[in-house]
């Protein structure tokens, strides 16, 4: 019974997690040339990580941001 309850919880924890991703994934978009030095979001510009940019605001790493307001901060929706 208990590796029953393990695998329930389990399970449902992936559900959860990949459901939460999508709505956050709805309200945000990736906008490239803001992210500061070890701040971007995840892989680009050669490496495969988040948290691997070397410099401020390069063009091709990229950072999340709310849906709607990448341009105001000066970055855009395409490498550079």
């Amino acid at each position: 019974m208990n590796k029953q309850l393990i695998l329930t919880s389990a399970l449902t924890a992936v559900l959860a997690a990949g459901v939460s991703g999508t709505v956050v994934a709805a309200e945000k978009e990736k906008c490239y040339g803001v992210a500061m030095a070890g701040k971007n979001d995840c892989a680009a510009n050669g490496h495969a990580c988040a948290g691997q940019a070397k410099v401020d605001h390069h063009g091709k790493e990229w950072k999340y941001v709310a849906k709607g307001t990448c341009e105001e901060m000066k970055g855009t929706l395409k490498p550079m």
